[in-house]
């Protein structure tokens, strides 16, 4: 009995590793977020139970309650997917999901995908680092754990690297610091 945390990439199933379509195709239960595309979900094997746990603003379902229904699908079936969008490890609180399986004694893996933050840029041809424009990227999330707190979007904009921004939450905090950045060159 394993849970796999399993991410799914961009969204072009070409893009999928062969581990990650291996897991989907003999999956009891599939357990997807809202960026995993039905192309995706149409490779889990054909008597899968699919659970929808995406989060949308407004109505979602609570990062303990998924942990807890990851623990109890774990005790119960041989293989269970939890796919994410991009990667796991990058803003999809799969650390937070291995954490409560590893507390609850439940076996799991890790299959890492290839994050968005680099297969976007890179789809359109946009390096992310380059020799002579930008020695560094950094990815950052526009949520935080806490309401109140709030990334500090002016440090950011000051550096010499690339910034991905991933779940941004509103244009505007984003559009003042790269026209701050801007003004600065």
């Amino acid at each position: 009995m394993t849970v796999h945390l399993v991410g799914a990439g961009p969204g072009d199933p070409e893009l999928l590793t062969v581990k990650a379509m291996s897991l989907l195709q003999h999956a009891d239960v599939v357990v997807f977020d809202r960026l995993v595309s039905a192309e995706i979900l149409a490779l889990a094997c054909p008597t899968a139970e699919l659970i929808n746990v995406g989060k949308r603003p407004g109505t979602s379902h609570t990062q303990e309650l998924i942990n807890d229904l990851l623990i109890s699908l774990g005790r119960q079936h041989s293989c269970v997917v939890r796919i994410k969008g991009g990667d796991p490890f990058v803003f999809g609180r799969g650390g937070e999901e291995a954490e409560a399986l590893a507390r609850a004694g439940v076996e799991y893996t890790i299959v890492p995908g290839i994050s968005s933050a680099f297969a976007v840029p890179a789809a359109a041809g946009i390096p992310v680092t380059h020799r002579l424009v930008s020695r560094a990227v950094t990815v950052i999330t526009g949520h935080c754990a806490q309401g109140s707190q709030s990334v500090d979007w002016r440090a950011h904009a000051r550096t010499d690297s690339t910034l991905v921004i991933l779940m941004g939450t509103e244009a505007g905090w984003w559009g003042q610091a790269v026209s701050q950045r801007l003004q600065q060159n």
